[in-house]
C-alpha cells in the first residue's frame, strides 16, 4: 500500500468567520464574488496595504505571488513552509496550526482530501482570485467542522462592469538570466442589470528553478547544483460562472471549474541513509460544480445555501532510478486516486430586533474515495490491487446568536455539535497480525462525535479604535489515513481515534487615523488530545487494532507504531502590522509574528514541533516618484525553525534542529503605458540567499521575472 500523495477534492461547508460588526453588501463593482465571500474581523485594506484578516488581488499581483502558499505568507499569523520528502508539498501554518487543522476552502466550499487531507498549496493559484481572507483562531461554528485552529478562504472574481477583461502575463528567469517557466491568466466577464457571466483561464509553468550559487553539492547522484533536479510544475485552470441577481438582496450563481496539475519530487540533497523514492506526480486533475445562493425571506430573515459536486483524479508513479523511464523493481508503482464528493449547506439569519441576530446552520458532506495500486516485480510483471472503497460522512448543526449590549459593543456566542459516519473502510493485503494470502477485507467501522463552543466581544471604543476579545474551542476529526493506514506495515491500525481540540483566546484591536493604520493581536492556544504515530513495542498477531497489546500464547511480536490521541501544548504569540502614508506617493507597510510553540508526548521527549519560524516579518515601501511609475522594494524575514533530520539510522534516536533563518530581498519596477496596460519587471531573493525550510531541501536562489497586463 502507498504512502498517501496528495490528492485534492472540493468538498465542504459555507464559510463565514464572524465580523465585530455586521457589514452592508459588498459594492457591485469590487469584483469580488460575494456570495463566496467571508466576513472579515477588521476593516478592509485599501490596494497593496497587508492586514491580518485579508489578502487582496493588488497586494498578491504586485508582490508577485502566483502560489497560495506564498502569497499568504506576506501576512501576520501565517507561515508558509514545505514538506520536504518526496512528497514535494508546500504547506501553510496559520498561528503554529498546521493543514489538518485549519480548513482551505474556494467561494465558501471546502477543500477535502477523503484520505489524508494532505494539501499541497502550491498547486492552487491565485493569478485569477480577487482575494483571500484568513480567520485565525476564532472562525465561526457556522463555517461547518475542523477549523480547529482558524480557517483560509479565496474568494474568485466576478464581472464587475458591462465588459470587464483583464489579462496578464509573466515570464519568469532562473539566476543566469535563463527561462525558467511563465504564469498567465486572462477573465472576461459581463455584467448586466439583473445578471452577469464570466469566464476565466489561469496557467503556471515552472521549467526549473536554480538552487543559491553558494550551493556546495554533498552528494552528485542526489542533487549536483544549479537547476534544481525534478523541480519542473504545471498547472492550468478554467472556470465558468454565471449568476441572476433579480434585485438588490438576492444571488443566485452556478460555478464550473476544471483544473490540471503534474509536479516532480526534488531529492534530499544530502541523505544516504534513507533509500531515495522516484516519484512523479503525472496527473492531478479536478472537476468542481457548485451553486450558491442568498435569498431575503422578507425584512428580517435571510437564506444562504451551498450545493456542490467534486470529482478528483490522481496518479502517483514510482520508478527504479532518477531517469523515471523504467518500472521493474519491487519498489516501483503506479497509485491512482478516483475521489468523489457532494453536500451542501443551508444557513438562515433571522434579525429578532434591531439588537438581536440569531444565525442557524447546517452542513452535510459525503466523501468517497477510491484507490487501486499497480506494481511490478523484478521482471517487470504487473499487478493491479482490486478497488479499495473508503466512504464517509459528515454531519454538523451550528447555532450563533449576536447580541448587539450597545450601539458600539456586541456579544457573539455559538455552538455546533459535529458527527461523521463511516460507511465503508476497506483494504487490500494479508490482514496485519497474520501471514495468509492478500485478500479484500474492511477495517473496523467506529463513528465520532464532538462539539465547539466559543463567544466573541467587539466594542467600537472610538471612531479610530475598535477592540475585540474571543474565546473558542474547537475539535478536527482525524482522517482515514491517521486511523487506518498501516504506513508500509510499520503500524496500526486505530478506529477508535478520537477528534484533536484546540482552545483559542485572543485578545486585539486595530486603529486608524488617517494616512496610518495599525492592527493588532495577543494569542494563546491551548491543545489537547493531539494525534501522534506512537511506539508500540509489541503487538499480537491477531485481528485486534486497539491498544493495550496482549500478545495471544505462541504468537510472534513485533515493533509498530499507532496513531493515538497522546500529545498536549500549547501556543502562544503576537502579531502587528502597520501601514502609512508618509508622503504623497510613498506608501510603507510591515507586519510583524512572534510565535512560541511547546507540543509533546511522553513517548518521545526529544520531539520538536517543526516548520514555523518563532520571528517572522514582512516589510515593503511603494514609491511613485512620477505619475504611472511604482517602485516596490519589499522583505520576507524569518528566524530559524525546527526540522527533522532524517539521515539518521533506524538504531538511533530522532534529532531535530533549527534551521530556516532569511532574508528575502525583492524590488519591482511598473510602469503604465496608459490607463489599461501596464509593464513591470522585478526580482526576488535578489541576494541569493541560501536556506532550507525543511532539512536536505533548499529554496530558490535569485529569480527574475518581466511582466504584461492589460486590463478593459
Amino acid at each position: 500500500m502507498r504512502f498517501h500523495v496528495a490528492a485534492l477534492l472540493l468538498a465542504g461547508s459555507v464559510f463565514t468567520a464572524q465580523a465585530q460588526a455586521e457589514t452592508a453588501p459588498e459594492d457591485d463593482q469590487s469584483g469580488r464574488f460575494s456570495l463566496g465571500q467571508i466576513i472579515v474581523t477588521a476593516p478592509r485594506t485599501q490596494g497593496i496595504e497587508i492586514d491580518g484578516s485579508t489578502l487582496s488581488s493588488d497586494a498578491i499581483h504586485m508582490f508577485s505571488r502566483t502560489a497560495l502558499e506564498d502569497a499568504v505568507n506576506l501576512m501576520p499569523g501565517v507561515a508558509a513552509g514545505n514538506s520536504g520528502g518526496t512528497r514535494n508539498e508546500r504547506l501553510v501554518f496559520v498561528r503554529g496550526f498546521d493543514r489538518f487543522q485549519v480548513p482551505l476552502s474556494i467561494d465558501g466550499i471546502r477543500v477535502y482530501l477523503p484520505a489524508d487531507n494532505r494539501l499541497d498549496y502550491g498547486r492552487f493559484l491565485t493569478t485569477d482570485i480577487a482575494e483571500v481572507q484568513v480567520a485565525k483562531g476564532y472562525a465561526s461554528v457556522l463555517d461547518g467542522p475542523g477549523a480547529m485552529g482558524g480557517a483560509i478562504n479565496l474568494v474568485t472574481r466576478k464581472p464587475a462592469k458591462a465588459i470587464d477583461i483583464d489579462v496578464r502575463g509573466t515570464v519568469n528567469f532562473d539566476n543566469d538570466a535563463d527561462y525558467a517557466g511563465y504564469s498567465t491568466s486572462a477573465m472576461i466577464g459581463m455584467r448586466q442589470d439583473k445578471w452577469y457571466a464570466q469566464a476565466s483561464y489561469a496557467r503556471s509553468f515552472t521549467d526549473h528553478w536554480d538552487l543559491p550559487n553558494d550551493f556546495t553539492p554533498r552528494n552528485r547522484t542526489l542533487e549536483d547544483g544549479g537547476a534544481r533536479d525534478f523541480s519542473r510544475t504545471e498547472d492550468w485552470r478554467v472556470n465558468a460562472k454565471a449568476g441572476f441577481t433579480p434585485n438588490a438582496t438576492d444571488e443566485y450563481a452556478l460555478s464550473y471549474t476544471y483544473q490540471e496539475g503534474s509536479k516532480g519530487a526534488p531529492l534530499h540533497i544530502s541523505d544516504t541513509v534513507t533509500a531515495p523514492r522516484f516519484w512523479d506526480w503525472p496527473e492531478w486533475n479536478i472537476t468542481s460544480v457548485y451553486f450558491l445562493s442568498t435569498t431575503a425571506l422578507g425584512d428580517r430573515a435571510t437564506l444562504k445555501t451551498r450545493a456542490y459536486y467534486n470529482q478528483f483524479d490522481s496518479i502517483l508513479r514510482s520508478f527504479n532510478d532518477r531517469t523515471l523511464t523504467t518500472q521493474s523493481r519491487p519498489f516501483a508503482f503506479d497509485s491512482p486516486y478516483e475521489d468523489k464528493a457532494w453536500g451542501g449547506s443551508l444557513q438562515l439569519d433571522f434579525q429578532a430586533s434591531d439588537a438581536d441576530t440569531l444565525r442557524l446552520a447546517w452542513h452535510y458532506r459525503h466523501d468517497r474515495h477510491v484507490e487501486f495500486q499497480t506494481s511490478f516485480s523484478n521482471a517487470g510483471a504487473a499487478t493491479t490491487e482490486p478497488r479499495q472503497t473508503q466512504t464517509e460522512e459528515t454531519f454538523s448543526a451550528a447555532l450563533e446568536n449576536e447580541l448587539k449590549l450597545s450601539p458600539d459593543l456586541s456579544f457573539t456566542l455559538g455552538g455546533s455539535f459535529d458527527w461523521r459516519n463511516l460507511i465503508k473502510a476497506q483494504e487490500y493485503g494479508a490482514p496485519l497480525g497474520t501471514s495468509g494470502a492478500s485478500v479484500l477485507y474492511e477495517y473496523p467501522r467506529r463513528d465520532a462525535d464532538t462539539w465547539n463552543l466559543q463567544g466573541r466581544f467587539d466594542w467600537r471604543a472610538s471612531e479610530a479604535l475598535n477592540l475585540h476579545a474571543s474565546l473558542s474551542s474547537r475539535a478536527r476529526f482525524p482522517t482515514i489515513f491517521e486511523r487506518f493506514s498501516q504506513r508500509f506495515n510499520t503500524a496500526i491500525p486505530n478506529p477508535a481515534l478520537k477528534a484533536e481540540r484546540a482552545t483559542n483566546a485572543e485578545i486585539g484591536g486595530s486603529w486608524a487615523s488617517g494616512p496610518v493604520r495599525v492592527e493588532g493581536a495577543l494569542f494563546y492556544s491551548w491543545v489537547r488530545d493531539a494525534i501522534f504515530s506512537v511506539p508500540t513495542p509489541a503487538y499480537p498477531c491477531t485481528a485486534s487494532t486497539t491498544p493495550p497489546a496482549v500478545p495471544r500464547p505462541g504468537c510472534a511480536l513485533t515493533s509498530l507504531s499507532q496513531s493515538r490521541n497522546a500529545g498536549k501544548g500549547h501556543y502562544y504569540g503576537v502579531e502587528l502590522s502597520v501601514s502609512a502614508t508618509v508622503l504623497p506617493g510613498l506608501d510603507i507597510g510591515a507586519n510583524y509574528t512572534g510565535i512560541k510553540r511547546v507540543l509533546d508526548y511522553a513517548a518521545n521527549p526529544l520531539f520538536r514541533p517543526t516548520g514555523v519560524p518563532t520571528h517572522k516579518g514582512f516589510v515593503y515601501l511603494d514609491w511613485s516618484p512620477v505619475e504611472r511609475l511604482h517602485i516596490i522594494p519589499s522583505a520576507d524575514l524569518a528566524s530559524n525553525r525546527w526540522t527533522l533530520f532524517t539521515a539518521t539510522p533506524a538504531s538511533q534516536p530522532q534529532r531535530y534542529y533549527r534551521t530556516g533563518a532569511y532574508v528575502n530581498a525583492a524590488l519591482r519596477v511598473d510602469y503604465a503605458l496608459t490607463d489599461n496596460v501596464e509593464i513591470g519587471v522585478g526580482g526576488r531573493n535578489l541576494f541569493d540567499d541560501y536556506y532550507t525550510l525543511t532539512d536536505g531541501f533548499p529554496e530558490p536562489g535569485r529569480t527574475l521575472f518581466a511582466n504584461l497586463r492589460v486590463r478593459y
